[in-house]
């Protein structure tokens, strides 16, 4: 009697799950778009500093796609120069927030006692304030200027990892193969890099995505109250703010940068969602060797 062959199992289960996931496809190109019009900011930096006198605040033509600003530079330049900024935004705040706040959270849920008490404690006494207030009130006592803010959404964004981690690290360090490790005499640093660690990367891959989006949008309201990008460095938060002094003469020069905004912030949101589902589809094909 034939028998029907066994079904071939993949070798990136999570990969295909988010190669037929529709929120990945539509996801994917906003974010390849950003990775390409930051990588292109060389080659268009010449026309972002060209001003057309004859063309203050025109509106989208074939010339300029986008539209002029108030001194006459193109709006398409400066949008594709200000995709810099974000994914600056995406990758160094974000990463550097992933790293502390991994390492803390994972020394106060496996430690416990009176320093997971503290550690959580100033945890908390940061999440208690809204993340754009703290942002402002560290930039205040930095100063204006791209770093400077970039430093205040790492800061009020690290206490969201490590209060992430510490929960996860909470409900793992209780299993068998932890206290098989500790029986065996494994160290401590050993447990929570080999042990805890791996079973964490799929919550952080799906929380820094969403993340990310926070603090686009932070980096933007920043830009938008003159706390960030200094002119005539390009943002688009501060190209949303230069709009709305002339929303009767152009609208294009607010409505194209917070288009950008929105359409990034939104990608990154249903790139999180597709990660959650298809780590969670899969959930015991990644569960590391143990």
């Amino acid at each position: 009697m034939a028998t029907d062959p066994p079904a071939k199992v993949s070798r990136h289960p999570v990969l295909d799950r988010l190669r037929r996931d529709r929120r990945a496809r539509l996801a994917a190109p906003v974010l390849l778009l950003l990775v390409l019009a930051a990588a292109a900011r060389p080659l268009i930096s010449g026309r972002m500093k060209e001003t057309d006198t004859s063309r203050l605040l025109a509106g989208p033509s074939t010339e300029h796609w986008m539209g002029t600003d108030e001194l006459g530079r193109d709006v398409l330049s400066r949008v594709i120069a200000g995709a810099v900024v974000t994914v600056e935004v995406a990758t160094l705040t974000v990463g550097a927030s992933l790293v502390v706040g991994t390492v803390i959270g994972l020394i106060a849920g496996h430690r416990g006692g009176w320093l997971d008490a503290v550690i959580m404690r100033l945890s908390d006494g940061l999440l208690a304030f809204p993340l754009l207030v703290l942002a402002l009130t560290v930039v205040a006592a930095l100063g204006p200027g791209l770093h400077n803010a970039l430093i205040a959404i790492a800061v009020v964004t690290t206490p969201r990892f490590a209060r992430v981690v510490r929960g996860e690290v909470l409900s793992l360090r209780t299993r068998e193969w932890v206290s098989a490790a500790r029986i065996m005499g494994v160290s401590e640093t050993v447990v929570m890099r080999r042990h805890l660690l791996p079973h964490l990367a799929g919550t952080l891959l799906v929380f820094a995505a969403l993340q990310v989006s926070t603090a686009i949008m932070a980096e933007a309201a920043l830009s938008f109250l003159g706390l960030s990008v200094q002119p005539p460095q390009p943002s688009w938060g501060a190209m949303v703010e230069s709009g709305t002094d002339h929303l009767d003469a152009s609208w294009s020069l607010s409505v194209f940068p917070g288009l950008a905004i929105l359409l990034t912030v939104a990608a990154f949101n249903l790139l999180a969602d597709a990660l959650r589902d298809a780590l969670d589809a899969h959930r015991p094909e990644l569960a590391p060797a143990r």
